[in-house]
């Protein structure tokens, strides 16, 4: 694809979607590619960018939608803290969607993450972050049932298992390992943040430490790239 029309459609829908109100339904896809010119697989291309930019939301057999002003939850990388946290420190209203609570026995990824025996009991917490009723991140955390069980997220839970766990003070949690990169959504994920399959996020994989040095908690998010701003400050070695 040559990058000088690919940048010329990008520059044009910039323009149609700052044209446009919030919540203004966008063109169809075939009708939209044919205004502008271009194949529908070039346009999915420089859709997915403003998407991922947080300016307009595609939603599966319903349309795209122009997103107004887009909240962004910024954080460094060097303390770890909860989506909740990061947000009450900005003024950004989050709240918990589609919460999933379950009982399972570890399986080899977990059991080696946890540093378990295969069948251990865990509990698997899976659950969607909104902002502005627009659900930005969805979170699975894995725990030993000793650690964690369903009835302590029967009250109060209100979608940070690291609050929960500070808040408690048991067991005490040194630090974090997290592996971050980008992913394309798979189709759980992709339905559960309402874009669509195979849209870039931002992946975290982490391992949370008790002082023992055992692993408490094993967890995944995916975070939607428009909406989150992470940064790291490094010290010159």
């Amino acid at each position: 694809m040559a990058r000088y029309p690919f940048r010329r459609l990008q520059s044009e829908l910039a323009e149609l979607i700052a044209s446009l109100p919030a919540d203004s339904r966008l063109p169809s896809e075939p009708n939209l590619a044919r205004q502008l010119g271009v194949s529908r697989a070039t346009l999915r291309e420089a859709m997915r960018s403003f998407e991922g930019q947080g300016l307009i939301r595609r939603r599966q057999g319903v349309g795209t939608f122009v997103v107004g002003k887009v909240p962004i939850i910024e954080s460094g990388l060097e303390v770890l803290e909860s989506i909740e946290t990061l947000a009450q420190r900005i003024g950004l209203s989050v709240s918990m969607g589609d919460l999933h609570i379950e009982q399972l026995p570890a399986d080899e990824e977990s059991s080696v993450a946890l540093g378990v025996s295969p069948g251990t009991g865990l509990t698997r917490v899976r659950r969607v972050i909104y902002t502005d009723s627009r659900p930005v991140a969805f979170l699975v955390d894995m725990l030993p049932e000793n650690v964690l069980t369903i009835a302590h997220l029967q009250t109060g839970f209100t979608g940070s298992v690291l609050d929960l766990l500070l808040r408690r003070g048991t067991p005490k949690l040194v630090k974090s390992r997290t592996e971050i990169r980008a992913v394309g959504a798979s189709p759980e994920v992709a339905r559960a943040l309402q874009i669509q399959r195979g849209d870039v996020l931002l992946h975290f994989v982490a391992y949370l430490y008790a002082i023992s040095g055992v692993v408490v908690d094993y967890s995944y998010s995916y975070f939607l790239p428009g909406y989150f701003r992470f940064h790291v400050v490094r010290r010159v070695g």
